[in-house]
């Protein structure tokens, strides 16, 4: 389950997408932090600041987006917080440089890195959601689709021992627009392990103050 990334710099957004992220994003994001998301738009494709943790329109605050920064693919149609994004086609692509899970082969919890071999940017495959809140304000918010990765040859060496391993998915750039203009029957084809060879990882420890930092954000 990815808690924790570096958003897609803005020169990738650009030249990947021919669009500008005209706002402010942290550099490494978490549950709850702003960063760009891509949505289909009239004129083809848009990128908003979004909140990383599902919002669903019923939500009578924000502190459900610390439990709905990824949706299982197996139950994205049915789990209440996500039913209603899924079935009106609302998906999104998460830009991103690289993604962070724990390892367990030390027998304690260790931050690795995760991104592509040729240190590129990618793109994730992610459902949107628009949420009003008690001010009136209309905010954005996304999460990030998972599958099972039991048999990935790298992604099953994350998480604790004995849980089932989930990997986020990478949607190939050729098929970028049949992920953010699919319907639910052609998005859950679109949904399924990234080439293991064409990514590395390597331990990438997080600082104590980033994580008291990280903490207090959160609060």
């Amino acid at each position: 389950m990815c808690t924790n990334y570096r958003p897609g710099s803005r020169d990738f957004i650009r030249e990947r997408f021919a669009l500008e992220a005209d706002f402010d994003y942290v550099a490494a994001t978490y549950p709850a932090y702003r960063a760009p998301v891509i949505v289909r738009a009239p004129q083809g494709r848009a990128c908003v600041a979004a909140g990383f943790g599902m919002i669903p329109p019923w939500a009578r605050d924000a502190k459900i987006a610390r439990s709905t920064y990824n949706a299982r693919s197996e139950t994205v149609a049915e789990k209440p917080s996500f039913r209603h994004a899924w079935r009106q086609a609302q998906f999104c692509l998460v830009p991103m440089q690289c993604f962070y899970e724990p390892s367990y082969e030390s027998g304690r919890a260790v931050r690795w890195r995760i991104e592509a071999a040729d240190g590129a940017g990618f793109c994730v495959a992610g459902i949107w959601e628009c949420w009003r809140a008690p001010s009136q304000e209309l905010l954005h918010t996304f999460s990030m689709l998972t599958v099972n990765a039991d048999g990935h040859p790298l992604m099953r060496k994350f998480h604790a021992p004995g849980d089932e391993k989930r990997s986020i998915v990478v949607i190939d750039p050729q098929r970028y627009d049949d992920w953010l203009g699919a319907d639910g029957a052609s998005a859950h084809g679109l949904l399924a392990n990234f080439d293991a060879a064409a990514f590395v990882a390597a331990p990438d420890p997080r600082l104590p103050a980033a994580r008291k930092q990280a903490a207090a954000s959160a609060a």
